[in-house]
């Protein structure tokens, strides 16, 4: 049915900098937290790097949330707290799990010249916010569907399975769809989905998006159909509904305000030392290699308290 698509709206957000590049961020909105456990969807790209100097995000922290990169054009270097160093390829999945903490940077490579792509986040269940951190790369292998080309990176579609386990049932892929195409989506009825359009043209359920816009549905449905006149490439996430309340702020993840005030001063503390570096290395936010830029200080919190939503 039509009426039950909700079209979320990006806003622009700067990744910091009188230079920096900007971002499309459609979760979280006013209107939607979380789709699943997704709880951040940024957009950006493509953008000249020579012209707004392309991502560059000195070590910053994170708490009970994964990150996935996911690059359409241009490379990222990526290094973080677990000892993982990595380059973000178009086509290829790298994830990082928080835990109970963790720290990284991401820098658009040199030989970079145009960036395209998109930042998520998942919150983790209650039950995995204080395991350890750890990374996970994985190379997708592009297949052949009904109406276009699917990367399935997290979770199952069309016949499509990931190898790469998550904490809850999630989905995370990219479509590319032909000119004058209809693929059905077959989806679980207790999950809820997300459709990013990132170029072209498309129908979702009958209901056209603008680029850059998301499309949410809520859990009921068991088929999604899409369509597309000129052809168009897709982000498609979801899955079962997370049915924890969160507080997100920052760069952190937590349960109530007192998670997140512990989380700032543990990560101020930590980066005191001239350079950023931590005190001893033995910290929640791990330790870094030495001659990185420097960490990236905490903002202040707002007046007031911090709320749980989901």
């Amino acid at each position: 049915m039509v009426h039950d698509l909700q079209i979320l709206t990006p806003r622009e957000v700067p990744l910091g900098g009188p230079r920096a590049m900007t971002v499309r961020r459609t979760i979280p909105s006013r209107s939607r937290s979380l789709v699943g456990a997704w709880c951040f969807l940024d957009h950006y790209g493509p953008d000249d790097v020579a012209a707004t100097g392309g991502m560059r995000v000195p070590r910053h922290p994170h708490t009970a949330l994964a990150t996935v990169s996911w690059v359409y054009t241009g490379e990222i270097e990526h290094r973080d707290s677990t000892g993982a160093h990595a380059i973000v390829r178009p086509g290829e999945l790298n994830l990082m799990t928080a835990g109970r903490g963790v720290s990284h940077s991401e820098f658009s490579t040199p030989q970079t010249s145009t960036l395209h792509g998109v930042q998520l986040w998942f919150a983790l269940p209650e039950r995995e916010r204080g395991t350890a951190p750890h990374f996970v790369h994985h190379v997708p292998e592009p297949m052949y569907v009904p109406g276009g080309i699917a990367r399935v990176f997290l979770g199952t579609l069309l016949g499509v399975e990931s190898p790469v386990p998550t904490p809850t049932a999630l989905l995370g892929a990219e479509l590319l769809l032909d000119a004058d195409a209809e693929t059905v989506l077959e989806v679980p009825a207790d999950h809820e989905h997300a459709v990013l359009l990132d170029d072209g043209e498309i129908t979702v359920e009958g209901r056209a998006l603008e680029e850059a816009e998301v499309g949410y549905l809520p859990p009921g449905r068991t088929r999604i159909t899409l369509r597309s006149a000129t052809g168009a490439r897709l982000l498609i996430i979801g899955g079962e509904p997370l049915g924890e309340q969160i507080v997100m702020w920052w760069n952190f993840v937590g349960r109530d305000h007192e998670d997140i005030v512990a989380a700032r001063e543990q990560w101020m503390a930590e980066t005191s030392a001239e350079g950023g570096a931590p005190v001893t290395g033995r910290e929640r936010f791990g330790p870094f290699p030495e001659g990185q830029p420097a960490a990236l200080p905490a903002p202040a919190l707002p007046g007031g308290r911090l709320r749980a939503r989901g």
